[in-house]
């Protein structure tokens, strides 16, 4: 049950239980009921939907909402109570079948409904819903109740789809009026982009009611310039946003420039309301941000008022002009192309836009549409490249406000004349939808997100974003849907099944003034009287001054000042409070101050400067003052009326006493000094408030620390430890304790105390203390001093610096180097540094240092040439850096760093290379090892115990050798000797690139950087390891950088905040990635105040070359949709913007608790499937696994373990009275417990019972049926096994050849193929393509005049007649009189129809469009003759007629781009394999039959032997090069030239090669050379038969090589015989044969003698030949299928004019009602594929520059009958009787007619072509290509005609009144008078 059902339920269960209960108890249920439903005002009132929701409307009169979903409509009240459903789907559909869809359409399935369109027409109750099935139609239902259909209709035809069939096409739509002959006509414009089965309209008008010939969602504006061109998708319209204002309707999309530029640009269209034909259409290009217009793409926006202080920033910035806050602005959300995840908000003043769009269309009606002398406007949808513009009168535009038929239409803003605004808000996320309102002047921007949250903006001059609404954040995007109520109160928030309706505002939740405030929220403000934050409108008193408080111009009421400020807690009196912003009272109203909990009443002064005077608490009421304190803050409010609080403070009430606490070695002074003006009384040795009516001798006044009793000025200021020093000091002031004894004491005195001697009146001292301390060398020791009688402490303020000479100056040199006033010696006797007078004796006092001490070296191993630094470690190295007096190492000096050196313990110095020293016979390594000695001040010397080693590092190997370019490999550097210098010394480079060293040893480990240069090298490069300044060692091994590794994809694409999700990473180039790992962090946010996000981090589980394997890190984030996801491989990171982290999924608890051996665990929640799947969830109860079935969004499917596991816990297994079992579900690193389970108890049934009861009687029933069925079927099945093995032995065997067949075919026909494209296929030209179809037929052939060219034009008078002429035939009413008369006489035979047919179709080409109207003329009058002679099937049968061959002439004009660019490839190919796979068996050059052939009667029915040869062959003149040639040893030698031909120029065309008879052939087996003909003297007799020479009768062999070269004219092949005789014994009769010999009389004789017997065998070994026929059919049948697929797929590219035929067909078919389908079947198959395909199959060269011979010809006659049959309606039937041919194709016959059928059902489904398009198409092929025919020879061939049957004609035309109108007699006459005497030369 849905929520929004409960909320029904319990509402009518309250209200009967209110009318039949007790008061009290209703009320009671009442609570209880709704605290169950959670709609809590934080929350919101929720509505949810099963399916997905597309659209959100509101009813502003009722404040209803209706909610379009998938497959559902649903009406809500204000409060989300669904007053109405209607389930609008799934519905029986496809988008290629034609509503109404019916069981015909084959294809429809149940198809999801979305809906597209929803439009409240609240004059009519009326709402206008558009759903994506039946094409887009739209329906009307009642908006009181959307369960009542209005209107639907599926029957109207496409002039009624309206949406969009494509769920990725966005519609947008708004009501407006249309006016027609007075009356006014409600309807609606709807935008929407282009989808493939769509009306091809992007903006329509769409009328709500029957009207004369419209009819109800008519389009009732056709104009065509608005809309998509069907043949170029030039425009993807994204229409995102449709709104009126004024008397204008305006749409906001965005849409590209062109088919090249793929970016996305942003376009607000307008045009007038009434606009009768769009002639006002004009689009205005919106830029956001004016440096690089980065945010280009528009998603969402609204239209609103900007209140008054939006309105005066907009005014401000300049950009706009003037702004009123009641003026409307476009609020624009845009995202970026180049990072979808930014997006930003603009704003565009409507005023603006007009302004700009008045520029636009001012500058092209009236200035040529130019504004600075700059191009601005252009047509969008046109391609027509004339002058848009114009240059009219210059008050056009204002003149026609919304444009004219004549003034030019639709228009554009060219990029440089956008209007541009820079963003007010941007965001690194996206922004998906906006909401704009105003509160108090102030506007307020509800900005929905992709995360599924709804931000709050304050649009101001700096936007900011101040909160979110109320409400659990979804994570699916928000609705660009985002509506305010009528009141503006609340807000409905969209997400993908959720409607929220939320407070705007959430003042409630602030409970004081200063968070109130801080939020900037224009909602909320302070309502001081009150005392609570709410809009103003909500506080009582909102009109005063001061009494509803809004940042930033107000702060929250403060106390500014207490008078007095502070009170001792021991008096009491009142204080007056300054508070300037208190609101001014009613008299009604009183006022308190409340401190603490005493309340006192208040009064405020008059004044109006807002002085409140309050009585203070009684002392008594004070809190005590806190320790460490001298004060105790008191809370102070200040309240109205007892309860509401006003503003609070804090007062203090000191405490005088308490002042010595902080400083009681000093209490007169700390008294006297402190803030509050305390006096110190010194007889009595207290603290108290100040009182000048005291006036006693020993009392100090507040500031006077001057008077106080204190001891001070100690002497001297510095004390060594353990030893007594005395110290003197001074007394003042101390009258008062003459004759006092006093003791000294500090803490490091241990609590003992020394007593103070008087010297003088004011000299005092005591004989000092031993101290010990040894913590550091200085430490601060303060005394106190008492009064020995009363144990007071008198101030002191003696402080002494006492030091210990030993800490740290552990050696001779330090002590010496200490400051001379610690008097610090070096005493040998201890051997420490003490006090002076510690060291007894004078000679223990050193003078002097012991030598120095040298402890250790650093490091021990250097290189042989030096330059590192040696860190000497030791002890009594002098006292100054000035003190080393020289150093050397291994004997090698070592140069002094002085900056570097430390006080006696250190010592740094740079050694110089090793020296070389005899004997020279050992190794420097042996040699160069020595001690380390320092001379210092004094010519004192220390030498070290270790030794120093000079050495050579020999690095040699480097592991791994290769890495990433990024860098981050770690190497390892092996070899001998490495641990050389220290690490500080040692750098690594890899070919300049720095490695950075991370460890220093027996082996060196670095980390490679980023390669730097432009492209990474393919070589390796060298490694470098340097030691110190002067020593480089190259490493033997090298490292190469490699290309960086790539990552493809990644998937699944989504995690849960818990983590642990399986990802896989593919990609290439992993091996060499040493660490990879997957991070995740926050992208910053401005509601965070965390700076340094925190990082989570998941290494890879696992890795190969090409893929890698992750869990997701678990990320603790609060705000799952800011998270970024980065994948690190070493240096490479790579951020993976489509990974998205979802909240975790909530559970409810289980509904079902107890589980049976059947039964399934249901677990209900949500957000399940946001980031898992079944196969990947897991699911426990106890330690048992379930299956995880199924799992939704909202559910999870679980089978539950068929028998009780154990429990999970042991505390559980420990308790064996417990039964239920926890189920646990785990989602990667989640683990969510949703409850406890337990098994049903069963009892057990015995097996006993069940086997005999059920399984025996089904085994016995079973084992009888199979008896009797076995028994019935066996003996037929031996029947048919034998039949079944003799078919199986023939198919196997016809099977494996084709398979053997094919296979050699589509390797040989590799080098074909493999390159093959429009650049390599030889499509003839364009004129030689229409010559040979127009001409090849004539009877001229290929010598006709029109395709030789060889036609004399006329001189000058005549071509001009000629032109004369070309005018006549452009008149219609003449050229239909010329064509009928001509048809009329009967000489006018079928052969010259057909040529006048073809002429007449050259010279109209510049005029296709009228061309098309003659012949759509002429077609439906041999139409209606053809009906009204009962014969209608028999239409275009043949091309008897003129009509007949235009419609073939006019085919192949329009069907020329589509052979290019689709059906030619295939066909080509079919042509090329068909060729191959002839010519690679014999073929009897003489009987023109071949081994390998699909037609029987072309079959060569003797089995002849060959040898299949490759030959070498040179080509004479054209270099050493030589081609094989694969030929057969059969072939006559005018078969091998012509392969020859084939392969050495295939990259010509055939035109373009030479041909047989010009080339001679030349074999060269020796040192002579043999010229190889046909036939020649050695030709083989037999009787009087002469065989054709063949490569076998030469004896050519295997790889011979052969020279093909040029002759330059014919020559025989008897050139060089020299006999005269010999020649004519050549040029006999030609009884030559080739392969097989025709018998002649004597074997008929003989043959006539034969049996029937041999004749019978004769013709069976004929027919097992015929098994060749489908070898080469299943070797073909791919070629076939493709060809057949390219000209028969609707579903792919169709060209316009077959659409546009067929269409035209079709409406003629209606037309006549004795047309039925089968005959519109015939006529579409006689127009089409009978006239155009069959003919172009039969000859391609009438496309290809090819030559095609007889055997292949014969081939493709069978494919051509085979495409006929089926193209026909009627059925084949065969018998054993029926043609070879026939029986070849007859299983695909079937499969073909489907294919027929499907394409004329899909050319029928598909968009119309209208006649504009069309002749726009056609237009576009006449400028293409007229240019390159032979027009005037068209004409002057024409004119033989008109000339031919003159009288006739101009009788005919005499008989014509629209003829006679025109003059069309007399223009003939003056052609036929210029062109008299005309001569042609052929």
């Amino acid at each position: 049950m849905s929520k929004q059902e409960v909320v029904l339920i319990s509402l009518t269960i309250n209200s009967t239980i209110c009318n039949t209960m007790e008061p009290w108890w209703a009320w009671q249920f009442t609570l209880v009921t709704m605290a169950t439903l959670h709609l809590s005002p934080c929350r919101g009132i929720e509505f949810i939907s099963d399916t997905v929701i597309n659209n959100v409307v509101a009813d502003p009169r009722t404040g209803r909402l209706y909610v379009g979903a998938v497959n559902a409509l649903y009406q809500l009240s204000p409060n989300m109570v669904v007053e109405h459903r209607i389930e609008t789907g799934p519905k029986k559909d496809n988008r290629q079948c034609t509503p109404p869809v019916t069981d015909a359409c084959e294809e429809a399935v149940d198809t999801d409904n979305h809906n597209k369109l929803l439009l409240v027409h609240g004059g009519k109750d009326v709402l206008v819903v558009c759903g994506s099935v039946y094409r887009g139609i739209c329906s009307l239902r009642n908006l009181s109740n959307v369960e009542q259909l209005l209107y639907f209709s599926d029957t109207k035809g496409e002039k009624s789809y309206v949406a969009s069939a494509e769920e990725s096409v966005s519609v947008v739509g708004v009501m407006s009026y249309f006016t027609k002959d007075r009356d006014n006509l409600t309807v609606f414009l709807v935008g929407k982009g282009y989808g493939s089965h769509d009306s091809t309209k992007l903006i329509s008008t769409r009328i709500l009611q029957d009207y004369g010939d419209w009819v109800v969602f008519d389009s009732i504006i056709e104009a065509s310039a608005v809309q998509a061109n069907p043949f170029v998708l030039r425009y993807l319209h994204d229409f995102r946003f449709a709104f009126k204002d004024g008397d204008f309707v305006y749409f906001l999309f965005s849409r590209t420039l062109g088919v090249q530029d793929t970016k996305n640009f942003t376009f607000v269209s307008r045009m007038c309301e009434d606009d009768q034909g769009y002639y006002s259409y004009t689009e205005l290009q919106l830029n956001c941000s004016s440096s690089n217009n980065k945010y280009n793409k528009a998603q969402a926006a609204y239209v609103a008022a900007p209140g008054e202080a939006l309105a005066k920033n907009l005014t401000d910035s300049g950009q706009y002009g003037s702004v009123s806050a009641t003026d409307k602005v476009l609020f624009v959300i845009l995202t970026s192309d180049e990072d979808p995840s930014n997006s930003a908000m603009c704003m565009y003043p409507l005023r603006s836009i007009n302004r700009r769009l008045v520029e636009i269309i001012g500058a092209c009606y009236s200035y040529n549409g130019l504004i600075n002398k700059k191009a601005a406007v252009y047509s969008p949808y046109s391609s027509k490249s004339e002058e848009l513009c114009s240059n009219n009168q210059k008050d056009m535009a204002e003149r026609y406000r919304c444009g004219a038929e004549f003034l030019p239409s639709p228009l554009a803003s060219k990029a440089e004349f956008a209007l541009t605004a820079e963003p007010t808000l941007v965001r690194r996320s996206p922004m998906v939808a906006v909401a704009v309102a105003v509160e108090m002047g102030h506007a307020v921007a509800f900005v929905g997100t992709a995360a599924g949250e709804v931000l709050k903006v304050h649009l101001a001059s700096q936007s900011e974003v101040y909160g979110r609404t109320l409400g659990e954040v979804s994570a699916s995007k928000v609705n660009k849907n985002l509506l305010l109520d009528s009141s503006l109160q609340h807000l409905y928030i969209t997400t993908e099944k959720k409607i929220t309706k939320v407070p705007v505002q959430a003042c409630h939740l602030k409970t004081d003034c200063h968070s109130c405030v801080a939020t900037k929220d224009p909602y909320c403000g302070w309502c001081v009287l009150e005392g609570r934050c709410t809009r103003k409108q909500e506080c009582s008193r909102s009109s005063e001054e001061n009494t509803w408080l809004w940042a930033p111009d107000q702060k929250c009421v403060q106390i500014v000042a207490f008078d007095p400020p502070n009170l001792s807690c021991k008096t009491t009196q009142q204080v007056d409070i300054s508070i300037p912003s208190l609101p001014r009272l009613m008299p009604s109203d009183s006022l308190q101050c409340a401190f603490n909990t005493f309340v006192t009443d208040a009064v405020m002064a008059t004044d109006g400067q807002g002085r409140v005077t309050c009585s203070l608490p009684h002392p008594a009421a004070i809190p005590p003052t806190p320790k460490q304190q001298d004060y105790v803050s008191v809370p102070v409010k200040i309240l109205v009326n007892n309860r509401i609080e006003v503003t609070k403070g804090e007062y203090k009430f000191y405490n005088c006493a308490a002042t010595v606490r902080k400083h009681q070695n000093t209490p007169c002074i700390a008294c006297v000094t402190s803030q509050w003006g305390c006096q110190w009384n010194a007889d009595d040795h207290v603290c108290s408030d100040s009182d000048d009516a005291v006036f006693r001798p020993h009392v100090v006044r507040p500031q006077q620390s001057d008077s106080c009793p204190q001891f001070e000025s100690p002497e001297p200021l510095l004390i060594p430890v353990g030893f007594e020093i005395p110290i003197g000091f001074q007394g003042r002031n101390l009258d008062i304790y003459m004759d006092k004894t006093f003791s000294i004491g500090t803490e490091l005195m241990k609590n003992t105390e020394k007593e103070v001697v008087q010297e003088e009146r004011s000299k005092f001292k005591f004989h000092g203390y031993k101290f010990s301390y040894d913590k550091q060398q200085e430490v601060n020791v303060s005394f106190h001093i008492k009064d020995q009688d009363t144990e007071r402490k008198i101030d002191s303020t003696l402080t002494v610096v006492l030091y210990n000479c030993s800490v740290g100056r552990e050696d001779c040199s330090l002590c010496k180097h200490a400051d001379t006033k610690y008097q610090c010696v070096w005493c040998a006797a201890s051997r420490t540094c003490v006090y002076r007078e510690l060291c007894p004796s004078q000679q223990q006092q050193q003078q002097q240092c012991p030598d120095p001490e040298i402890s250790d070296i650093i490091p021990r191993y250097g290189p042989l040439n030096g330059r590192i630094s040696i860190t000497i470690k030791g002890s009594n190295m002098g006292i100054k850096k000035e003190d080393i007096k020289k150093i050397t190492v291994a004997g090698v000096g070592c140069v002094h760093q002085q900056d570097r050196y430390s006080v006696s313990t250190s010592v740094v110095c740079e050694i110089g290379p090793a020296r070389k020293v005899p004997p020279f016979d050992i190794t420097p390594e042996s040699n160069n090892s020595g001690a380390v000695e320092i001379e210092v001040e004094g010519g004192r010397r220390g030498k070290s115990k270790v030794f120093f080693t000079y050495r050579d590092p020999k690095p040699s190997t480097v592991e791994p050798s290769k890495g990433p370019a990024a860098g981050g490999t770690v190497i390892t550097i092996s070899g001998k000797d490495l641990d050389t210098a220290t690490k500080d010394d040692i750098a690594v480079m890899i070919a300049g690139v720095p490695c950075e060293v991370l460890s220093f040893g027996t082996n060196i480990t670095c980390k490679t950087g980023r390669y730097r240069g432009q492209k990474v090298p393919s070589d390796k490069l060298s490694v470098t390891v340097k030691y110190g300044r002067n020593t480089t060692k190259d490493v033997p091994a090298s490292y190469q950088y490699s290309e960086n590794p790539k990552i493809t994809d990644y998937h699944p694409k989504a995690s849960f905040v818990c983590g642990g999700r399986r990802i896989i990473v593919v990609g290439n180039g992993f091996d060499l990635i040493q660490k990879a790992t997957l991070k995740v962090q926050p992208s910053s946010d401005e509601f965070s105040a965390d700076d340094t996000p925190t990082e989570f981090v998941q290494s890879a589980l696992s890795k190969n070359d090409t893929v890698l394997m992750f869990d997701s890190p678990p990320a603790n984030s609060s705000d799952s949709t800011s998270l970024q996801t980065f994948l690190q491989l070493d240096n490479v990171i790579e951020k993976l913007n489509d990974f998205k982290y979802h909240p975790d999924p909530t559970f409810n608890q289980l509904n079902k608790n107890v589980i049976t051996e059947t039964s399934i665990i249901i677990v209900t929640g949500r957000g399940f499937s946001k980031a898992m799947t079944a196969k990947e969830a897991e699911a426990f109860v106890g330690d048992a696994p379930c299956l995880v079935n199924i799992l939704q969004d909202d559910k999870l499917i679980l089978d539950a373990p068929s028998s009780q596991p154990r429990p999970s816990s042991k505390r559980q297994r420990r308790d064996t009275t417990n039964d239920l079992l926890e189920l646990v579900v785990k989602f990667g690193h989640g683990k969510w417990p949703v409850g406890k389970v337990y098994y049903a108890r069963k009892d057990d049934i015995p097996l006993a019972i069940i086997i005999p009861a059920v399984i025996v009687p089904m085994l016995l029933f079973i084992a009888v049926s199979v008896y009797c069925y076995r028994r019935k079927s066996q003996q037929a099945e031996r029947e048919y096994e034998k039949v079944k093995h003799q078919l199986e032995n023939l198919e196997e065997s016809v099977r494996d050849r084709c398979k053997k067949e094919f296979t050699d075919l589509m390797i040989e026909m590799e080098d074909h193929t493999s390159d093959l494209g429009e650049g390599r296929i030889p499509f003839l030209d364009y004129k030689n393509y229409t010559d040979r179809n127009f001409f090849l037929h004539s009877k001229d052939g290929a010598n006709d005049p029109m395709i030789t060219g060889r036609i004399q034009i006329p001189e000058v008078r005549r071509a001009q007649a000629l032109n004369q002429f070309s005018n006549l035939l452009n008149s219609k009413t003449f050229l239909i009189n010329f064509i009928r008369t001509c048809e009329s006489r009967p000489d006018f035979n079928p052969r010259s129809r057909g040529y006048f047919a073809s002429l007449l179709t050259v010279a109209l080409h510049g005029k296709l469009e009228y061309y098309t109207d003659i012949m759509r003329t002429l077609l439906l009058q041999m139409m209606d003759e053809h009906v009204q002679n009962k014969n209608p099937k028999l239409m275009l049968r043949r091309s008897e007629t003129v009509v007949e061959r235009m419609l073939c002439n006019w085919m192949s004009i329009c069907l020329y781009q589509f052979l290019r660019d689709t059906a030619g490839e295939p066909l080509y190919k079919l042509f090329k394999a068909l060729k191959h796979q002839v010519e690679k068996g014999p073929v009897d050059a003489k009987l023109k039959k071949a081994k390998y052939t699909l037609n029987d009667t072309g079959l060569l029915g003797d089995d002849v032997e060959y040898v299949v040869l490759t030959l070498q062959v040179l080509v004479h003149g054209e270099g050493p090069d030589v081609t094989p040639v694969k030929v057969l040893n059969c072939d006559t030698i005018t078969q091998v030239k012509e392969k020859i031909i084939d392969q050495v120029y295939r990259n010509l065309p055939y035109s373009q090669r030479p041909k047989v008879e010009n080339v001679a052939l030349e074999w060269r087996p020796g040192s002579t050379g043999q010229i190889l003909s046909d036939l020649d003297l050695t030709s083989q007799k037999e009787g009087r038969w002469k065989r054709l020479n063949t490569l076998a009768h030469y004896n050519v062999r295997d790889n011979a090589t052969l020279v093909l070269s040029r002759v330059l004219h014919t020559q025989s092949f008897h050139q060089h015989q020299d006999n005269h005789e010999e020649k004519n014994a050549l040029l006999e009769d030609d009884n030559t044969y080739h392969l097989v010999r025709p018998a002649d009389e004597i074997d008929e004789v003989k043959s006539k003698r034969g049996s029937m017997k041999d004749k019978a065998m004769t013709k069976a070994i004929t027919e097992i030949y015929l098994t060749r026929l489908l070898s080469v059919k299943g070797t073909l049948q791919q070629f076939v299928d493709d060809f057949f697929r390219s000209v028969l797929c609707s579903g792919s590219v169709v060209p316009p004019a077959v659409k546009y035929f067929f269409d035209f067909l079709d409406e003629q078919a209606l037309r006549h009602d004795n047309v039925d389908e089968e005959t519109l079947h015939i006529w579409k198959t006689n127009s089409l594929p009978l006239r155009y395909w069959v003919n172009i199959l039969r000859n391609p060269h009438f496309i290809f520059d090819v030559h095609v011979t007889e055997v292949v010809d014969a081939s493709l006659l069978v494919i051509a009958q085979t495409f006929m049959d089926a193209c026909t309606k009627t059925e084949h039937k065969l018998t054993r009787e029926s043609p070879s041919n026939k029986l070849l194709y007859a299983k695909e016959i079937s499969t073909y007619k489907k294919m027929v059928d499907d394409y004329y059902k899909g050319i029928r489904q598909m968009v119309s072509v209208s006649d504009q398009d069309m002749n726009t198409h056609l237009a576009e092929v006449s400028r293409q290509h007229t240019d390159k025919l032979n027009t005037q020879a068209a004409l002057l061939q024409l004119y033989q005609f008109a000339s031919k049957y003159f009288d006739v004609i101009i009788q005919s035309l005499d008989d014509d009144p629209a003829a006679q109108n025109k003059q069309l007699t007399l223009r003939l006459q003056q052609v036929a008078a210029a062109l008299e005497n005309k001569s042609t030369e052929l």
